[in-house]
């Protein structure tokens, strides 16, 4: 992948949601929130906390989103980046 962001931005790709609820209930597509959990795939130049395939927990609605190579992922500036696990 070719995109690298900048400053203190970082590219991350959202990890999978469960599509069951713990009673066995199947969900839809429009009924899943999305995760607030993520895989991160690249870091700025000015970001020293976070590197690669590292997973973050990160403010829900927050970042941009965007498609690379037909993958889905996620811009996020530092300041919304709560934790690492």
């Amino acid at each position: 992948m070719n995109f690298k962001p900048l400053g203190k931005r970082v590219l991350v790709e959202r990890t999978e949601v469960e599509e069951k609820t713990a009673s066995g209930i199947i969900l839809v597509d429009s009924a899943k929130e999305k995760p607030n959990t993520a895989i991160v795939k690249a870091v700025g130049s000015e970001v020293t906390e976070l590197k690669e395939g590292d997973t973050v927990v990160f403010e829900q609605f927050r970042g941009t989103e965007l498609t690379l190579q037909g993958e889905d992922y996620l811009v996020l500036d530092l300041e919304n980046i709560i934790g690492v696990m």
